[in-house]
């Protein structure tokens, strides 16, 4: 069997992203027939795959699952947690292969979260380069104005550098709240939040309600389901894969 690299391997086996794998690579925390691996290292099916300790099961003909969870507030986007929080995995209850998070929702936020175990699918979606787009309802305290509107759908600068221009379409205004639905187009950590911060907004409730055209719809909070055949056919589509 021709081999291939180890971060895909770890992705299609539903180890982590590929992303995650490259940096559990670099930490030395993966081994290929007791040797430690580097990036760039290939492997196949023959091979004795170990992470940390435990053994890689790897299958190319691996069922390959595709989910959606509605993510409550209080859970942790991780596979497991050192501090004892409550982690995203254990609402998947009946999911038998392994899958892991499509990106992630900070502990505090909630709404859409996919889930897989194809690793080409996570990488395409998380790719800085094909810029999906990503919908908040977002809650705010005070009144938004107007300049901050104009501000927050032009960008506002983060880390040295702006963020993309956002749509922006404020729901509702009053002096105790604002609601506003935000759609971005990039993923950087706890963008919505601090881009809000940055105008001088404080951020009360967060929810995804939608990543690219797979939308959260009415599944009950804590509860998750199989994307459809259509919902990966345009998910495959917004990332110009059309297999």
């Amino acid at each position: 069997m021709e081999k291939i690299r180890l971060q895909k391997i770890l992705s299609d086996s539903g180890i982590c992203s590929r992303r995650k794998a490259e940096e559990l690579i670099s930490q030395g925390l993966v081994k290929v027939n007791g040797k430690v691996a580097k990036l760039g290292d290939k492997a196949n099916d023959r091979d004795v795959i170990m992470v940390d300790g435990e053994r890689v099961r790897y299958s190319k003909k691996r069922r390959k699952i595709y989910i959606m969870l509605n993510k409550p507030r209080g859970y942790v986007t991780t596979m497991s947690d050192e501090l004892d929080r409550k982690c995203v995995t254990e609402l998947l209850d009946g999911v038998e292969e392994r899958v892991y998070p499509v990106g992630r929702l900070d502990r505090n936020s909630e709404g859409l979260l996919l889930f897989t175990n194809d690793g080409n699918f996570a990488n395409d979606i998380m790719h800085p380069s094909r810029h999906i787009s990503k919908t908040y309802r977002v809650t705010v305290h005070s009144k938004i104005t107007d300049e901050q509107v104009v501000r927050l759908t032009e960008g506002v600068e983060l880390d040295g550098r702006m963020t993309l221009p956002a749509t922006v379409n404020v729901e509702l205004d009053s002096p105790e709240r604002s609601v506003m639905r935000i759609t971005i187009r990039e993923g950087r950590n706890r963008q919505i939040r601090r881009m809000c911060e940055a105008v001088g907004l404080e951020v009360v409730r967060l929810r995804r309600t939608s990543i690219g055209p797979v939308k959260l719809g009415m599944l009950k909070p804590g509860a998750w389901r199989e994307l459809t055949a259509e919902e990966i056919r345009a998910m495959r589509n917004a990332v110009g894969k059309d297999q």
